[in-house]
């Protein structure tokens, strides 16, 4: 039980599927007061009765400017594009062994994530994050709570999560990061000693839900000193709102959406997490494809 409370980081990104959310997504920041990155509502919560696209601000000058700011993110990209992969050369591209994703130095750095708690469902715990000593690193602490919520719903809780930003391309396309050129996460991390839950969201092609992700565990040993961490992307496993699924399969290393912390160790009381930076890394000494048995769903009888 303790796994699928630490996997409980799927808690953003539920939008539902009808009309009125696809023009949600197009209208983009002409709109006020809009949820998009979460459309959770707690159990017995009534419905809001006025529909998203209602609060939208039809505003011909904003529309105006809204497009002249998607057709330079258009013509940026197009240069990137024509320049080679990521927007670099094809040599360097081919050459390159380690890549900074994400470091904290500013206060811009950390609003590229967002935290969330288990407050969403009705849960006590509470989650920070801030800039560390001297601005070198992102400091996420609060305090873990596995009080369940007495609304007759909800089973388990106890669980904090630290996660990145969706970006988004010209005229609010999906952007995706390609990691296919790495075999490795590398982070630099100070922690308490808690177990935390490493989770990559992907966007495939076919055949996923929108609550599958790959994790694995990141173990911090406390103390004063700094750890530098690889995890292999061959042992993240799939699971789909905290269940570890049977049909096994490598991550989708090209169509990565975004990366989360999730810890839900199950023991009430403070915690923290210190990053200094998560980077890339390709490990020409780890040769293994993939950690897991894969099963064949269509096995002769």
């Amino acid at each position: 039980m303790a796994l699928a409370v630490m996997l409980l980081d799927g808690a953003s990104f539920h939008s539902a599927c009808c009309r009125h959310k696809v023009l949600l997504s197009s209208l983009g920041p002409l709109l006020s007061n809009s949820k998009l990155y979460s459309s959770y509502r707690r159990p017995g919560a009534e419905p809001e009765k006025k529909l998203s696209w209602q609060n939208a601000d039809f505003s011909f000058k904003k529309s105006i400017d809204h497009l002249k700011t998607q057709l330079s993110l258009l013509k940026k990209e197009t240069q990137d594009y024509l320049k080679g992969p990521g927007g670099n050369p094809l040599s360097q591209h081919l050459l390159e062994q380690t890549r900074v994703l994400w470091q904290f130095r500013s206060q811009e750095d950390l609003n590229k994530w967002v935290i969330s708690s288990d407050v969403e469902i009705g849960g006590k715990s509470k989650v920070y994050i801030k800039l560390g000593r001297n601005n070198q690193a992102a400091l996420l602490y609060g305090t873990l709570n596995t009080e369940v919520p007495r609304d007759g719903e909800t089973k388990y809780s106890g669980y904090c999560s630290m996660r990145s930003r969706p970006e988004v391309r010209s005229f609010n396309r999906k952007k995706y990061y390609d990691w296919s050129n790495f075999n490795s996460l590398y982070l630099r991390v100070r922690g308490d000693g808690r177990p935390w839950m490493v989770n990559i969201y992907t966007d495939p092609y076919f055949s996923h839900q929108k609550d599958d992700i790959y994790s694995y565990f990141m173990f911090t040993r406390g103390g004063p000193y700094w750890e530098e961490i690889t995890i292999p992307f061959s042992k993240f496993f799939l699971s789909s709102r905290g269940r570890v699924q049977d049909n096994q399969h490598p991550v989708w290393l090209d169509k990565v959406r975004t990366l989360g912390f999730t810890i839900g160790d199950k023991v009430d009381g403070p915690f923290q997490l210190e990053i200094d930076f998560i980077g890339l890394l390709n490990d020409r000494a780890h040769k293994e494809k993939f950690a897991y048995e894969a099963y064949d769903k269509n096995t002769p009888v």
